[in-house]
């Protein structure tokens, strides 16, 4: 380098300033002066008075250093994404980019993780690289951070003994194999339909009501992410970072379990020729996770259809990106396009969001049974290795970490937004992995343990609630969000320890109730309601009184129905469809409300994707049989998409029979 940096200076070509030339090469002020006196002694034809080389054997020189500085600086770039390249180089890229903002084209961390996301020539190489990247973080990282060698080996050999289900190999997903070893059909005897005609009867008014938002979405916003119903027009928004179709996504298992045979085959041919991944802007990696990943598994999973899990996969391998930081923890943002990623602008020091970091596991363990491909699977396993290793105060996990230190940023607990479906992806966890998954498993029920001693409260009324805790201090409120843990740990009641599983059932119709109770006169419930200042399950701020056609609170009701087949779940979910027909129903789609207990109603003017995804999907859920999409046989991530248990080990009576009919 200091050849270089002398024979430059001689023959007057630019160089930066001093202060960036010292921290491109290393050197010290001063010392390239006595590096260099000791160089032109040791060359030919150059004097000990400083006399220059002679033209012909310079420009020789010349094209022997030019060739070598090319050499080493585009080796640069091809090195492992290690800390050290990125404080040289990726400076400014490291730090949370502002919202709206995205690198420009000649961006140097943008070139660098296009380098990364090139395909490689096979299996072995992609492997090879991994490990090669993980002993450069290893030795580059402060404490030894990173998995060391050994670690990386171990995972991937975990990887290969657990890819595919039943022991299949890593480079085939077998399809026909999953199928046979499903204790029921997917869509049930009978398409799960109920014999009780009143079921009956109300299930078909939820699927002409899904039928109705899809038509309505088709004609008015078709390829758009939503439909707004009032003006009759699309919305795209900024949270997909340029993927379109949301609504189509998240309809595709919906549509299909609802025997909407021609309107699935619309959605799947505009995902085979439509579905365009190579956006550039700013995406959600939890709802793109959540919404597109999900919603693209569970139609594979649901028909074998090989255009979705080609997509699935491809998406999957744009997200990997968020996950190159120091501890391995995702950032909130990342561009699909570049691989450049960063935190939420109004996330607390440039923290990562547990809600959104813990709600990657289900996906993305799916993503590597069908690509064979173990690295999804090490990104969410390095996730938990993070948290198992820092203190968690009174044994609660925080709302925000920070992605750099992997420390608490600040004390916020909460089972709604920020926190909710960590914990419901820890216990599902448990259930998909076919119960083999003790970590998750231990993992949620000292959660349990730390939430009930800590949030869990009574309210003057009677009402059990799930407050939320700031530093020590609770606050006595509840999200509609966080509704959906009456369902949760129903779930999870039959495998907690033997005398705690009926009051976990217990707790599961109380917290049911509560949110129930918080439906106001027109059984709709707000965003947010509080049991202080003699509030029992009400919103006390007009901010918190909107209703955007959510469906946490439809979901518990069906767990709870699943699990107790106690009637008032139906009544209650009846009692919502009521709701929804009678305040949101517009002449073009559903709409959300501004104010649960206003008697003149006022429409927000959007139909959210998340309405055809989970709420009609559980109210269908809830009027049919439970042999469709049994819960022996499936899980549903947070976007109500069902998602197939992995059994390592099926047994030979179904490996052996015949394929079960749908």
């Amino acid at each position: 380098m200091f050849w270089t940096q002398i024979l430059l200076r001689d023959v007057d070509v630019n160089w930066p300033t001093e202060p960036a030339r010292r921290r491109a090469l290393h050197v010290e002020p001063g010392s390239s002066r006595a590096a260099g006196g000791m160089l032109l002694r040791k060359l030919p034809g150059v004097s000990a008075s400083g006399m220059g080389l002679r033209l012909s054997q310079k420009f020789v020189f010349l094209l022997f250093i030019s060739g070598l500085v090319t050499l080493c600086f585009g080796a640069l770039f091809f090195l492992p994404d290690s800390v050290r390249l990125k404080r040289i180089f990726l400076s400014k890229s490291e730090s949370p980019h502002p919202r709206g903002m995205t690198p420009g084209r000649g961006d140097v961390s943008t070139r660098l993780r296009a380098l990364s996301r090139r395909p490689s020539v096979s299996y072995e190489a992609r492997t090879a690289g991994r490990a090669r990247e993980e002993r450069s973080r290893a030795r580059a990282e402060p404490g030894g951070r990173a998995r060391d060698h050994h670690d990386h080996h171990d995972a991937a050999a975990r990887a290969d003994r657990d890819a595919g289900f039943s022991g299949q190999s890593r480079d085939a997903f077998d399809y026909g194999k999953l199928k046979k070893c499903l204790f029921k059909p997917p869509l049930g005897s009978d398409g799960g339909q109920p014999s009780d005609p009143q079921a009956r009867e109300r299930r078909d008014k939820v699927k002409e009501m899904m039928k109705f938002a899809w038509e309505n979405y088709r004609r008015y916003a078709w390829g758009k992410n939503e439909l707004r119903p009032l003006t009759r027009n699309g919305h795209i928004g900024n949270m997909f970072g340029g993927l379109r179709g949301a609504s189509i996504v998240d309809s595709l298992d919906t549509l299909y379990i609802m025997g909407l045979t021609q309107e699935f085959e619309e959605a799947k041919e505009w995902v085979e020729n439509n579905l365009d991944l190579n956006s550039n802007g700013e995406a959600s990696l939890f709802e793109v996770n959540i919404r597109y990943v999900g919603g693209l598994l569970s139609a594979y999973y649901l028909t074998g259809a090989e255009v979705f899990k080609k997509k699935v996969v491809e998406l999957g391998e744009k997200l990997l990106p968020a996950f190159n930081t120091p501890t391995g923890i995702p950032r909130g943002v990342i561009n699909l396009g570049s691989g450049t990623s960063w935190s939420w602008g109004w996330a607390s020091a440039g923290s990562s969001i547990l809600a959104e970091f813990g709600t990657l596991h289900l996906e993305f363990v799916h993503l590597t049974e069908l690509s064979g491909n173990p690295v999804f699977t090490e990104k969410v396993m390095n996730i938990r290795k993070v948290l198992n290793k820092i203190e968690k105060p009174h044994g609660l996990y925080p709302n925000f970490l920070s992605p750099v230190s992997g420390n608490w940023v600040q004390h916020h607990v909460s089972i709604g937004g920020l926190g909710d479906s960590f914990y419901e992806y820890l216990i599902k966890s448990y259930l998909m992995s076919d119960k083999t998954d003790e970590e998750a498993k231990k993992m949620y029920y000292s959660a349990m343990d730390a939430i009930e001693a800590n949030l869990v409260q009574k309210s003057p009324g009677g009402l059990t609630y799930i407050a939320e805790w700031r530093g020590g201090i609770l606050d006595h409120k509840m999200g509609h969000l966080a509704c959906f843990s009456g369902g949760m740990v129903g779930i999870g009641a039959d495998d907690g320890e033997l005398t705690k599983r009926q009051h976990y059932l217990d707790l599961a119709a109380e917290i049911t109730h509560t949110c129930h109770e918080s439906y106001s006169p027109t059984k709709l419930g707000p965003e947010a309601f509080r049991f202080d200042a003699g509030a029992e399950a009400t919103a006390t701020r007009l901010s918190d009184r909107y209703y955007i056609l959510r469906p946490e609170v439809i979901e518990s009701y069906m767990y709870m129905w699943r699990l107790t087949h106690d009637p008032k779940y139906r009544q209650w979910g009846w009692e919502a469809v009521e709701a929804l027909e009678h305040h949101c129903r517009v002449e073009a789609g559903f709409s959300g409300i501004r104010d649960v207990y206003a008697t003149t109603v006022s429409h927000d003017n959007m139909q959210q994707s998340f309405f055809l995804s989970e709420t009609l999907k559980y109210l269908y859920l809830l009027f049919s049989d439970d042999d469709l999409l049994s819960l022996e046989d499936w899980v549903f991530n947070t976007e109500a998409h069902p998602l197939p248990i992995i059994r390592r080990n099926c047994p030979p009576e179904r490996e052996d029979a015949e394929e079960a009919p749908e």
